[in-house]
This record gives C-alpha cells, structure tokens and sequence, in this order.
C-alpha cells in the first residue's frame, strides 16, 4: 500500500506536468494557464452542486429514520472530487468530473463495496446466551499485522 501511495504521489504529477508542457507547446502558456482556471472554477462549482444534493440525501435519509450510508460514500466522492479538481492537472480533472458523475459514482461505490466487504468480516453473537438477547455485540474481524513499539529493529512508518 505504501509503494502504492507513493508511485501515486510522485508519478502522477509528473504526468500531468508533461501534459501540461505539451499543452502549452501545441497551443499556448496562456490558453493553458485559462484551462487550468477555468476547469478549477467548474469543477468546483459542480462539485458544490453535487455535494449539496448528496446533503439533502443524507437529511432526507436521516429524518426517515434510515441509515445514510449510500449518501455518505457519495458525499465522500464528491469531496474526493473537488480536492482533485482544485488540484492543477488534466487526468486529475477528468478523473474529477468522472466522479460527478452519478453514474461513474455508483459504478466506483460497487467497486468500494467489493473492496472492503472482501476484506472485512463481520460477525454478531449474544453476550448474554441466557438472557434476553438484548445485549449483542458486534465485533469486526480485519486482516492488519502488529509489532511491538517497544521492539527497536522494527521500524514503524
């Protein structure tokens, strides 16, 4: 995961700088420097737009008494992409209005979903077997590793 990160990091902004510098060189400084801007600006009013109907989901889900977890992971989306948006670049821009998108949104959620339900599992069991089965707990089971903090020939991240 951290080499992951780090390619992601490092890599990727190199590759919109060179898209950048191609741009400039096919068109000009200034239409480049007006792309960036203006697809900025867009995308952030977009990503407000979004965001705030993913809000009034989540109110309206909430106030029926439901659990907003759908409204929450596109809220998180859509967060996702305005930082990217914001961020100067043209792949970071597609992938940002990629992610308005509802329905690329809901194809990235499935994805999610899949992800982390591969990877978590939970289980449920009565505390009290003899009671009234008024006090179950839930415990969740994740894959992790452990090391010892006290241990000096681990290094921690």
């Amino acid at each position: 995961m951290f080499l992951q990160l780090l390619l992601l990091l490092t890599i990727v902004p190199f590759v919109e700088l060179a898209i950048l510098l191609r741009l400039a060189d096919a068109f000009s400084w200034s239409a480049t420097l007006a792309l960036v801007i203006v697809t900025g600006i867009v995308g952030a009013w977009l990503a407000r737009r979004e965001g705030m109907r993913a809000l009034s989901t989540l109110q309206r889900e909430m106030a029926e008494g439901h659990v907003p977890a759908d409204a929450i992971v596109d809220a998180l989306l859509i967060f996702v992409a305005g930082v990217v948006l914001v961020t100067p670049g043209v792949l970071t821009d597609l992938c940002g209005f990629a992610l308005l998108v509802p329905y690329i949104r809901s194809i990235v959620k499935r994805r999610l979903h899949r992800f982390f339900s591969d990877r978590i599992v939970t289980m449920r069991y009565d505390a009290d077997a003899g009671h009234d089965g008024m006090n179950d707990d839930i415990f969740v089971d994740v894959e992790g590793t452990s090391r010892d903090a006290n241990d000096s020939t681990t290094s921690l991240p």
